[in-house]
């Protein structure tokens, strides 16, 4: 159903329109995620529950992703999107804490921004490949 809906897109639309939407979904998805894993994981460090180093690893499956995003690569979009689930795991486990519903509400729906910018943004920009 989601595939129909892509292509609708595509054809009403046109290729190169939603493909840049598309990226510019994934920079803004990804740039919010990543904000949102620095301020949460600062507000616990800053409250000495946890070092900097949680920080860091939230962090780095993200920025192992810049590479394919600003090469424009279908496969690390699609890879990048299956992470994504990940974070939107997180959001959901952290929305569950008392007192945590706006923040893990917030990191679920960039997480989710994410993962449809990407997934569209690898299905559109491969089928500009193959002509």
């Amino acid at each position: 159903m989601m595939r129909q809906q892509l292509d609708q897109l595509a054809t009403r639309h046109g290729l190169a329109y939603v493909t840049t939407q598309a990226r510019r979904g994934v920079w803004g998805g990804l740039a919010a995620l990543a904000i949102l894993q620095i301020l949460g994981g600062w507000q616990l460090h800053a409250s000495g529950q946890i070092g900097l180093m949680p920080i860091a690893v939230r962090l780095l499956p993200l920025v192992l992703f810049l590479l394919p995003i600003i090469t424009r690569r279908p496969r690390g979009h699609v890879m990048l999107a299956f992470v994504s689930l990940l974070y939107i795991l997180q959001g959901l486990m952290i929305a569950q804490l008392p007192g945590r519903l706006a923040w893990g509400t917030l990191e679920t729906l960039a997480a989710l921004v994410l993962f449809v910018s990407a997934a569209a943004y690898a299905r559109w920009r491969r089928q500009q490949l193959t002509g």
